[in-house]
């Protein structure tokens, strides 16, 4: 019998692009382990040197990497060449990141000793990436995993593996060898087998709460394991006291519906003040309606493409039925053109009455509108989750923003801002059902590395003064 195979296709046509064979689990951890010695021994200098030559292989194959992920998710093209873009940029940040928040530090202590804080890398880690993103999201946990001297396990989504195999390439072709950046081809089962095999020091994961919630379940008696989740959000977005209505909507449109409303920091929720409402949805549904959705090479260029795959497509389409049938009121219905394709168009629905909104995360171009009367009525429906990954305030005063601010319960707090594209030059991540307190971004460095304090003297130096006879 031949060996278990993976098999991507493109969302917006059908077609295979892709297919591997299935990884095995314990041959890829004792390669792993077998590697890390000699790289974690390796010169920092060399290690950074080295990532810096990954960027330069990745603008080799930007073009092919950037049509991959076109063809492996719908994306739009430009939104893959954006992705590209952030993976490259990834590794300069990642450098800097490392040197500010993981620098060797000496200070004086007793008896003219020192006391040193230095770090160490984890060993093994395994990288469970996501299909919305994924070259950047996992290069987002890789390259700083690698710049702390770890070695990495990197299992891409299922549903998109192409895309990560060519980020796989560019890293062997930098001269970081397949078994220091392993490429691990494999569905559910090899990620739940590699989450609870003890060869693995640590899991860095981006994906659904639900996923997330069970690899936290599994490893709740291994503290010894570093653990970080990077997850979803049914994130809020207030909008309050603007004269700015066509900005206000351009930032709500983008927000809600960039990348097909496949973004952990999409908004899902619009929140807004009583006495502004008609005048702000009826700009966000006008430019709503002009939204081009389509395939990823179509002329003109579409803003959208498909969803990940008809599950997603009829699951979403299953959600926007519920809510209308629960008390939602539809400002613009989901269509789906073609029932045998995940096309989706932008959807909005006003669930002010519905008494008991479903607090999940609808990933895909689903946005919920709710009224509100006072901006403390507006702070505490942004708070009606268990999610808390990002929020946005659009108009309102400084004070307002100050108050949004210190009461809103996000990892991602912004003022006439998107809640999406957060900066990598600054920490990401989310508290709740959206994170476990270990932001990506900037913060990589933090679980990619343990600090070590150290008394240190070149000669032992030591006396008892009291309790001898």
């Amino acid at each position: 019998m031949s060996k278990a195979e993976i098999v991507s296709c493109e969302p917006a046509t059908g077609t295979e692009i892709w297919r591997g064979k299935v990884c095995d689990v314990d041959d890829t951890v004792a390669r792993a382990r077998r590697a890390w010695p000699a790289w974690a021994a390796q010169p920092l200098s060399t290690r950074m040197e080295l990532v810096r030559r990954f960027a330069n292989e990745v603008r080799k194959e930007a073009e092919k990497l950037a049509t991959t992920i076109a063809r492996e998710t719908g994306k739009p093209l430009w939104e893959a060449h954006a992705e590209v873009e952030l993976v490259i940029n990834k590794v300069e940040i990642s450098i800097r990141a490392y040197a500010e928040r993981t620098s060797q530090r000496k200070l004086d202590s007793a008896l003219q000793g020192t006391m040193a804080v230095r770090h160490k890398p984890h060993g093994v880690l395994l990288v469970l990436g996501p299909y919305n993103y994924p070259a950047h999201l996992p290069n987002a946990h890789i390259v700083p995993a690698l710049i702390a001297g770890n070695v990495v396990i990197f299992k891409p989504s299922e549903k998109a593996p192409a895309s990560g195999e060519i980020l796989a390439r560019c890293f062997s072709r930098a001269g970081i060898s397949a078994a220091i950046m392993q490429f691990a081809v494999g569905g559910p089962a090899e990620g739940q087998a590699f989450v609870a095999h003890e060869g693995v020091d640590g899991v860095l994961f981006t994906g659904s709460a639900n996923t997330g919630i069970t690899i936290n379940r599994r490893l709740a008696t291994r503290p010894d394991k570093m653990v970080t989740l990077e997850m979803g959000g049914n994130n809020a977005m207030v909008v309050w006291d603007t004269p700015k209505l066509t900005d206000a909507a351009a930032l709500i449109v983008q927000s809600a519906f960039a990348t097909t409303g496949q973004r952990c920091t999409a908004t899902r929720r619009l929140i807004v003040k009583a006495s502004m409402y008609d005048a702000v949805i009826s700009e966000v549904k006008a430019l709503a309606d002009r939204v081009i959705f389509g395939a990823p090479f179509d002329e003109p260029a579409p803003f959208m493409g498909p969803v990940i795959d008809n599950m997603a497509a009829d699951g979403l389409t299953e959600s926007f039925l519920y809510l209308l049938s629960h008390g939602g009121k539809a400002i613009k219905h989901l269509v789906r053109p073609d029932d045998s394709l995940p096309f989706l168009s932008p959807a909005i629905i006003d669930t002010t009455a519905m008494k008991d909104r479903p607090d999940v995360e609808l990933f895909g171009p689903i946005l919920q509108v709710i009224r509100v009367d006072d901006f403390d009525e507006a702070i505490a429906e942004a708070n009606n989750t268990r999610f808390g990954l990002a929020a946005s305030l659009v108009g309102g005063t400084p004070q307002d923003y100050n108050k949004f601010w210190a009461n809103a319960r996000a990892g991602i707090v912004n003022w006439n801002r998107t809640t999406v594209n957060p900066s990598h030059a600054a920490p990401v991540g989310g508290i709740g059902l959206s994170g476990n307190h270990r932001p990506t971004g900037y913060y990589a460095a933090d679980y990619c590395a343990y600090p070590v304090a150290s008394g240190e003297m070149e000669q032992p130096r030591a006396v008892i003064g009291v309790g001898l006879k």
